[in-house]
């Protein structure tokens, strides 16, 4: 793959799958912008790194993404893009009607309005390129539920009718959007909720893995950062320039049951 002179935004990128799905476009050629809610010089640092490790331009930009406007300022102070990967969301899990509001409101102005806006600050710039990819990352829970987690499944299933909706405004001009919907991935905010795992359910940590986190996910393992950075690539390339408005499952076929 290559993206040389491709200009790359994702959203959510120091850690976990945002970061990974960084280094795949990084190792693809990609100017990349990084991004989060703080603005540490170790943020920045990340950046450097990055570029100094794959020969690349590389940025940081802080941005609250709860703040619409700041997501388009996102957009705008990177220049614009030629690919978006909406990427940051947060969680909370509790019953609906003891669901904080704060709580609602929060995640579903990161997991899904920051997503709209970031992709109609983008979209005039890949009109006039004649080129552009908007990959959103949603979630198994884009495309079925779970009990206790009602903003976030809420907002997930909205991103993906986003995706569907800008590959529909944009079919036939060079721009593709797909949603990717990950299972179980295997990030540092899973593995630290591995011990308390075992220690609630007296499992060891292989049993707590199998029955506990993957419960739903049929193939018993966890999908990898990489496997996301590589079907993302894929939807970056020419061969998948006909796929458009579409989700692609990465869950061990959690979706399929």
């Amino acid at each position: 793959m290559d993206l040389q002179g491709k200009r790359a935004i994702v959203t959510g990128s120091t850690s976990g799958i945002g970061l990974g799905i960084a280094e795949a476009l990084a190792g693809a050629g990609a100017r990349l912008v990084l991004n989060s809610f703080t603005d540490r010089a170790e943020d920045h640092d990340l950046a450097s790194d990055m570029a100094k490790r794959f020969g690349i331009e590389a940025r940081y930009i802080s941005a609250d993404l709860s703040i619409g406007e700041e997501a388009r300022n996102l957009v705008h102070q990177a220049g614009g893009c030629d690919i978006l990967v909406n990427n940051a969301g947060i969680q909370h899990v509790a019953p609906i009607e003891s669901f904080p509001p704060a709580a609602w409101d929060r995640i579903i102005a990161i997991n899904l309005s920051s997503a709209f806006h970031t992709t109609a600050a983008a979209l005039p710039g890949m009109r006039a390129s004649g080129w552009g990819r908007v990959v959103n990352i949603a979630s198994a829970h884009g495309l079925t539920a779970s009990p206790y987690k009602s903003a976030y499944v809420a907002a997930k299933h909205g991103v993906v009718g986003l995706t569907k909706t800008t590959g529909l405004e944009t079919a036939g001009q060079g721009i593709t959007c797909n949603a990717i919907c990950p299972g179980y991935v295997l990030t540092p905010l899973v593995e630290a909720q591995i011990p308390d795992q075992m220690q609630v359910h007296h499992m060891d940590r292989e049993t707590v893995i199998r029955e506990v986190l993957l419960e739903r996910q049929p193939s018993k393992q966890f999908a990898t950062t990489e496997q996301l950075g590589g079907t993302l690539l894929w939807l970056c390339s020419d061969y998948a320039a006909q796929v458009t408005g579409t989700t692609i499952s990465v869950d061990g076929g959690w979706t399929a049951l």
